[in-house]
């Protein structure tokens, strides 16, 4: 199946993110009021993660040759290399021990690396580990089964990833306002970190990316980047501004990437 035969990006992308908001900022209405009844407000959370997955499953079912590739793209790991497997595993854990061990240099704690046994948010009446792993397949299922697709088809690697993390971090704007979330608390903590978490998703979405077209678009592979992303970023007592000198570093992963695949980046 050809990802030229992609089709109603407009319809995609635009409901994939109205009816999310819709739900999303009526769940952070509630979660500041007296009594707030928290299974409701968890309740339209997961209503909006669910959406843009609904719509692209929507969309596939329209045409029975998709539904045959969506499946096959489960099981080609015979076409996939090692070294993309590894990377999907392990670079994010990688790249956060690295962060925390630059820290140490300006004087950061070393206790950075000791494993907490709790999270920097909570998640409503779900308990947050379940929401770190069901979050991702959620997502990916919709981003990686029909989104970055449909961009694809039309712009070339580079703009696809750009186009789509700016996309995506619009997307999580309304979570900032429901109370105790993750990007709530972040706002709280400072500006810096909110800037941080946005600038953060080009790299992520550019790496991500560069292994799903280089696994032959294998679903599991960005299912699994992003679970690794977030169970890694969570475990450890990392300092927030260790998460900025994260950042720093996945930028400069990309640029060589980038410097050494410009082909495979810039060709349509």
């Amino acid at each position: 199946m050809k990802i030229q035969k992609y089709k109603h990006p407009i319809l995609f992308y635009v409901l994939a993110i109205i009816i999310p908001w819709y739900f999303w900022v009526l769940a952070g209405f509630l979660s500041y009021g007296k009594n707030p009844n928290w299974s409701v407000i968890s309740f339209l959370g997961l209503l909006g993660l669910l959406t843009p997955m609904l719509i692209s499953f929507w969309l596939i079912h329209k045409e029975s040759n998709f539904k045959r590739e969506f499946k096959e793209r489960f099981f080609n790991w015979r076409k996939i290399k090692f070294l993309y497997i590894f990377l999907t595993l392990f670079l994010m854990l990688g790249s956060i021990l690295l962060a925390q061990a630059i820290s140490l240099f300006f004087g950061y704690d070393i206790n950075q690396f000791v494993i907490t046994g709790h999270y920097t948010f909570s998640s409503g009446i779900f308990p947050v580990w379940f929401l770190l792993l069901l979050a991702p397949i959620i997502e990916e299922l919709a981003w990686h089964t029909y989104g970055t697709d449909i961009l694809r088809q039309k712009f070339n690697l580079f703009y696809t990833s750009v186009i789509f993390a700016f996309y995506w971090g619009i997307w999580h704007l309304p979570l900032a306002g429901i109370n105790h979330y993750y990007q709530s608390n972040l706002i709280q903590s400072g500006w810096i970190y909110s800037v941080n978490f946005l600038v953060s998703i080009f790299p992520f979405a550019l790496i991500m990316n560069w292994l799903y077209y280089k696994s032959h678009r294998n679903i599991f592979i960005p299912i699994v980047f992003h679970i690794t992303t977030g169970y890694f970023n969570e475990i450890f007592a990392t300092n927030p501004n260790t998460k900025i000198i994260q950042t720093v570093l996945l930028l400069i992963l990309v640029a060589v990437i980038i410097f050494r695949e410009k082909h495979f980046f810039f060709d349509k």
